[in-house]
């Protein structure tokens, strides 16, 4: 139950910080302009798909796409971060840390 609980606390502190993020294409007549963002797609999927399905066999190399995908999503220039509360930014972190620890280890410590 403790799991089920920490799964519903990791979605709703995505979703609050969610909210603020917005990723936006545009569309360029030069193909190399849109490199950074088909490649930070690209590996964020990979990183994903690595982490929950082949973690024995890739260790950490999800992780590592994960990460490149971050850095080329801020380098396609596609990311518009809107003002956000310090409040709002607290519950979404507080949520994803608890959601996360429950996942992990079952109970919360604090």
């Amino acid at each position: 139950m403790s799991r089920l609980l920490g799964i519903a606390l990791l979605i709703l502190g995505i979703y609050f910080l969610g909210q603020n993020i917005i990723f936006a294409t545009h569309y360029s007549p030069y193909l190399w302009r849109d490199i950074p963002a088909a490649a930070s797609v690209l590996a964020i999927m990979g990183g994903i798909i690595s982490i929950l399905f082949f973690s024995r066999q890739t260790g950490n190399f999800g992780w590592i796409l994960l990460g490149l995908g971050a850095v080329l999503v801020f380098l396609s220039g596609g990311v518009m971060l809107k003002p956000t509360s310090l409040w709002n930014f607290f519950i979404s972190f507080a949520a994803l840390a608890g959601g996360f620890q429950l996942i992990t280890q079952g109970r919360l410590r604090f």
